[in-house]
């Protein structure tokens, strides 16, 4: 629930407001099997706790522009890359080694 209440924050939503809840949490779920999945680990460390919400708002934003590769609209062009370097460095951080 503490990650369901940053990612509102962060999306300037309601805190009270439980309209899409299903959807942010469909979210928020996503984003942490992308961050264990990339770390090849069970859990999310704690310190990767604000990426997974990270993640997930940028998911939010993007709804709608699957397959886009940029957007344009009111003279700004937004180009819809996957992770930054930063998200990147991030993770890899945390990442686990393959061994044999």
């Amino acid at each position: 629930m503490k990650d369901l209440t940053r990612l509102k924050r962060r999306l300037d939503k309601a805190a009270d407001s439980t309209d899409e809840d299903g959807l942010l949490t469909d979210l928020l779920d996503e984003a942490e099997a992308f961050v264990k999945g990339y770390t090849r680990r069970r859990a999310v460390p704690e310190a990767l706790a604000p990426l997974v919400c990270e993640l997930a708002a940028g998911s939010y934003q993007r709804l709608g522009l699957e397959g886009q590769q940029s957007h344009t609209e009111g003279g700004v062009t937004l180009t819809l890359d996957g992770l930054n370097e930063r998200q990147r460095r991030q993770l890899e951080a945390y990442r686990l080694a393959i061994v044999g």
